[in-house]
C-alpha cells in the first residue's frame, strides 16, 4: 500500500505534469531513503517521439524519476520543507534494460552522504525485479523562489 499519493508528493517537490515522474511513494525514511512507483503508459508525452514505432522511456527521464524520489526523501526533513533539490552531478549512470508502456518502474534512492546543502544518493530503477538503470546522484538544496 502506498504511503504518499501524487497529491502528497506535489506538496513536497515542485514538479508538476507533464514532468512529475512519480505516481506514489511506497516507502519513506525522511533524509535517508524513498521508494517510488511510476506506472508507464502509452499516454506519456515523450512516447510521441521516442520512438513512435517502438516506444522506449528515455534513460534521462528514468534518472530524473530517481532524482525526484531522492528529492522526496531529502525534502521530507523538517529543515528542508519548502526548499528545492537541484541536480549537482550524475555519476556512474548505467542503463541495463528498456522501459516500455505497461511497465511499473520501482525507483529507489538512498541518501548516502550529506554535508551542508550538498548530498549524494545511490539510485536504482527496476522493472519486475530487474535493474534497468542505476546512478549516483549529487544534489544541492536551495531555497524555492516565489
Amino acid at each position: 500500500m502506498s504511503i504518499l499519493t501524487a497529491k502528497d508528493i506535489m506538496e513536497i517537490i515542485p514538479h508538476r505534469q507533464p514532468f512529475m515522474l512519480l505516481d506514489t511513494i511506497e516507502e519513506l525514511e525522511p533524509g535517508i531513503k524513498a521508494v517510488a512507483k511510476k506506472c508507464v503508459t502509452y499516454n506519456e508525452p515523450f512516447f510521441a517521439g521516442h520512438f513512435p514505432i517502438e516506444p522506449v522511456m528515455p534513460g534521462v527521464l528514468i534518472i530524473e524519476a530517481l532524482a525526484q524520489a531522492g528529492a522526496v526523501a531529502i525534502l521530507s526533513l523538517e529543515e528542508n520543507k519548502g526548499k528545492t533539490a537541484y541536480f549537482a552531478a550524475i555519476n556512474q549512470a548505467k542503463f541495463r534494460g528498456k522501459v516500455i508502456p505497461g511497465d511499473v518502474l520501482l525507483l529507489e534512492t538512498e541518501i548516502i552522504k550529506r554535508k551542508g546543502p550538498i548530498g549524494i544518493g545511490n539510485a536504482k530503477a527496476t522493472v519486475n525485479g530487474q535493474v534497468v538503470a542505476s546512478a549516483e546522484l549529487t544534489f544541492a538544496i536551495g531555497s524555492a523562489k516565489g
